[in-house]
């Protein structure tokens, strides 16, 4: 250690405790690290510390190794099994490589040897407090992740997609292979993650990969990785994406995309559940639950000769069938709402902005044939032009605003309407049209105002039902 005088700042409220049998040695280091800013609890010996560590916050623990009771790789032990353990550093006299190696095995996270610097150990003990710092925020983030994809956070009205979320709560805690189908930007990677965080393997990695966006000659390398030498810049072993998802899910997007050598060898690997990293012949295992999604017709692709069948019936377990957002117009406020309170949330400072009845309208009857990427994006831009807090016409894209009766038609046949949900549709339409003059709407409609009137009760009476089934 070098002469040099180290300025150093405790993190603060970090809580130190000191395991040293040596009277003279702990009540050294109680005053050292005291004064340097930490709170310092104290024990005589092994089996005191671990119960000091189980009735206390405790933040790092510094331990020698040789105490009468209880020896310090003991200690650790013992400590490690506890809840939310801290980082252990362990001093000694009697240092040695298979000392430090046996600490470091047993969870230590760092080894002293004495005679030792009080500038050393308190620079080891910030870096394991920031390291235990940054591991706390992590936790905090997975933890906000795993929130965000639980089922009452997923923003859905329609029958449709809450019979979807039905069978995906079904399925989250099972292992089995799941594919999802459905239209570009209808959210397939969205049901991926909420199979993963509502599962079992919550804890361990999501990995998704767009299978499409990565070239054909790659696809084998990013999947099971590489051996220092396989080729020419192979200058070091590689972890292949299935090896990062161990113990979690991996997500294959476009899975419709994959070259015919590529399904062969991922066939292999969903049999077998080991990879064959690129520069070797040894297999090796991994634990990976895997889900596959596309918008191509695979059945299709399989009677054509170019998706696998044998692939196509490991990967299909349970098909999870995502319908366009034109199918379930009911979805498309309460997306549009959320969209925008993330909107708010992300300028500085935050602001709100609501849609008008006009923009309702038009959102309404708009196909989206970009699906709900396609109403994020006109939201998010709807919102940077916005004035007076409220979306209007001219804040939305020209395509969306030039709404004709074809597009309606064509809508309205997309999303399988009754022909008593368009006789609805056309009747509120006419009469927002007449402003609300119910006289006048009944002429145009060619409807005698008592029908008029009928109907629009009937409307008010279907639409209070369907309310007070939400809120039970």
């Amino acid at each position: 250690m070098a002469d040099a005088e180290i300025e150093v700042a405790a993190p603060e409220q970090a809580t130190v405790l000191v395991v040293e049998d040596d009277h003279a040695m702990r009540d050294l280091l109680e005053e050292e690290l005291t004064d340097t800013g930490y709170r310092v609890i104290a024990a005589a010996g092994g089996r005191s510390g671990i119960e000091r560590v189980r009735t206390g916050q405790v933040d790092v623990v510094i331990t020698d190794l040789r105490m009468p009771d209880l020896d310090g790789f003991d200690l650790i032990r013992d400590i490690k099994a506890t809840s939310e353990s801290p980082h252990i550093i362990m001093i000694t006299a009697f240092g040695s490589i298979e000392t430090a190696i046996k600490a470091v095995k047993l969870g230590a996270y760092d080894y002293i040897t004495k005679p030792f610097e009080i500038e050393e150990l308190i620079l080891v003990i910030n870096k394991a407090l920031g390291e235990r710092e940054l591991r706390r925020k992590v936790a905090r983030l997975q933890r906000e992740v795993e929130k965000s994809y639980q089922f009452d956070n997923i923003i859905v009205r329609s029958d449709a997609m809450q019979e979807v979320l039905r069978l995906v709560s079904r399925i989250a805690s099972s292992t089995v292979s799941v594919l999802i189908t459905g239209e570009s930007g209808t959210g397939k990677e969205l049901i991926a993650r909420a199979i993963h965080y509502n599962s079992p393997r919550a804890s361990g990695p999501f990995v998704p990969v767009n299978l499409a966006a990565i070239p054909e000659t790659l696809i084998e390398n990013e999947l099971f990785g590489h051996k220092k030498g396989a080729f020419t810049d192979a200058h070091s072993d590689r972890l292949g994406l299935f090896s990062e998802a161990h113990t979690g899910t991996i997500f294959l997007d476009e899975i419709g995309e994959l070259a015919g050598s590529m399904q062969a060898k991922l066939l292999r690997a969903l049999q077998e559940r080991e990879i064959r990293p690129i520069g070797t012949t040894k297999p090796e295992k991994v634990d990976v639950r895997v889900v596959a999604a596309t918008n191509r017709d695979l059945e299709e692709m399989m009677g054509q000769g170019t998706f696998r069948e044998d692939l196509y019936y490991r990967l299909n377990v349970i098909q999870v069938d995502l319908p366009p957002l034109r199918r379930r117009p009911d979805d498309i406020l309460p997306l549009a709402e959320h969209f925008l309170t993330e909107a708010g949330r992300k300028v500085d400072p935050p602001r709100s902005c609501r849609l008008s009845a006009e923009a309702q309208r038009i959102l309404l009857d708009y196909a989206w044939p970009g699906n709900v990427r396609e109403l994020e994006n006109i939201i998010e831009r709807g919102f940077t032009l916005c004035r007076d807090s409220e979306i209007g016409l001219d804040d939305l894209p020209n395509h969306v605003k030039e709404r004709k009766a074809s597009d309606f038609l064509a809508t309205a046949v997309a999303r399988k309407m009754s022909l008593a949900e368009v006789e609805r549709f056309y009747i509120e339409r006419v009469l927002e049209d007449e402003g609300g003059n119910k006289t006048r709407a009944a002429l145009r409609l060619g409807l005698d105002r008592k029908t008029l009137y009928r109907k629009l009760e009937e409307y008010s009476r279907i639409d209070a039902a369907k309310q007070s089934d939400r809120d039970v």
